[in-house]
């Protein structure tokens, strides 16, 4: 099926926009730098995400699907080449940034491709189909990027991702049908005026906050786990499988649910992540409850997320061009910010525990949020919605 097809090419975009957890020592090491300034690499991905997802699924408007796919993972697999040679960390910083642009695009094009397949009441399932992509490329892509770098530096990784983004571009150049650019869409202007809406503007909100949770531990979970845990580095690439596991089981277990039971999803489920990167905190000291959190985080988080995203096409139907642009935007926001402020508290000498606490801080601000909409919605009559 098309949307398995595409999914093919997201695992090998995931990959690299996850695969500096277990990098970033190594990065750090090579390029002289500090380990938050290598962490911030994983920052600038996704602030050239947040950019480009709405930017290019609105240039994308003008081409064919074919057409915008091909030319997202050519570019994709080309800046990924020039990361691999290169010797500075600020070219290596704009190859993130242009590498998470073709990435916003690709993204944005693939899920309206993946949501137009099904009926209306579906999008959560087709959603979280493409998205396990990205959660397989934490179970396998990531991990294995680590022990790459373990093996043969940093670099072989960027190598990997760009030899696995080949086969990509032929599956896609193969399976999805030429055309012209559908001439029966929205008005630009008329996309745009979407983001004005309450409900998608607090669904968007709701996801850049879990998201940012997220990352700003999944970032730093390779240091977390060495200097704190007290693990050998070779079991990061563990580490890192357990949480993608995890997130992969989320994915798939809340897309059963997404479509029709998501406040559950956010609420209860929510509830408990916060609680969970609580207790990472506390206890990330012993090995077995930190391999045991990080495998339920990673469903939590991903659950959640994948909730979210489908909740933000749900509440965008007069955007079919640039709903996937807002919604990869919005999860990007919280890519950009978790890292950073991760990267803050561990430069504040906080430790490589502080980045769960902040973790546990964005969730509840999170849940802040949905009971601060609920009570609205409680005094305000509404029309039904999903």
């Amino acid at each position: 099926m098309l949307w398995h097809l595409l999914g093919l090419a997201v695992f090998a975009q995931g990959t690299s926009e996850f695969m500096l957890s277990g990098l970033v020592p190594d990065i750090a090491r090579d390029l002289g730098v500090s380990v938050p300034a290598a962490g911030a690499l994983t920052s600038a991905f996704a602030v050239g995400m947040v950019v480009g997802a709405p930017l290019m699924a609105g240039l994308a408007r003008r081409w064919s699907r074919r057409g915008a796919l091909l030319g997202f993972l050519v570019v994709f697999l080309g800046v990924h080449v020039v990361g691999a040679l290169t010797g500075s960390f600020a070219v290596l910083l704009v190859t993130r940034v242009l590498g998470a642009l073709a990435n916003a695009g690709f993204l944005a094009v693939a899920l309206v491709a993946a949501v137009g397949m099904v009926g209306p009441d579906a999008k959560g399932r087709a959603t979280s189909t493409l998205l396990g992509g990205v959660t397989l490329a934490c179970v396998v892509g990531v991990p294995a990027g680590a022990v790459l770098g373990q093996l043969w530096g940093w670099r072989a990784a960027f190598w990997a991702v760009a030899l696995l983004s080949a086969p990509a571009l032929v599956a896609v150049a193969v399976s999805v049908p030429r055309g012209a650019a559908d001439a029966e869409r929205p008005s630009l202007r008329g996309e745009i005026r979407v983001l004005r809406t309450t409900r998608l503007q607090v669904t968007l909100l709701l996801g850049a906050l879990v998201n940012g949770a997220t990352f700003c531990t999944f970032t730093y979970l390779a240091p977390l786990v060495t200097h704190v845990t007290g693990l050998e580095e070779a079991y990061v690439p563990v580490v890192l499988a357990l949480f993608g596991a995890g997130a992969f089981v989320g994915v798939s277990v809340g897309g059963r649910f997404a479509d029709r039971r998501a406040g559950v999803v956010v609420g209860m489920v929510g509830a408990a992540l916060c609680l969970g990167w609580g207790v990472l905190a506390l206890g990330a000291g012993q090995p077995a409850l930190t391999l045991g959190l990080v495998l339920l985080l990673g469903s939590l988080s991903f659950g959640v997320g994948s909730t979210l995203i489908a909740q933000a096409l749900y509440a965008a139907p007069d955007a079919p061009t640039l709903g996937g642009g807002f919604a990869t935007a919005a999860f990007n926001v919280g890519a950009a910010l978790g890292p950073w402020l991760g990267g803050t508290a561990i430069g504040a000498g906080l430790g490589y525990r502080s980045p769960a606490w902040v973790s546990a801080g964005l969730v509840a601000l999170t849940l802040v949020a949905v009971g601060v909409g609920v009570a609205r919605r409680s005094r305000t009559p509404v029309s039904s919605c999903r």
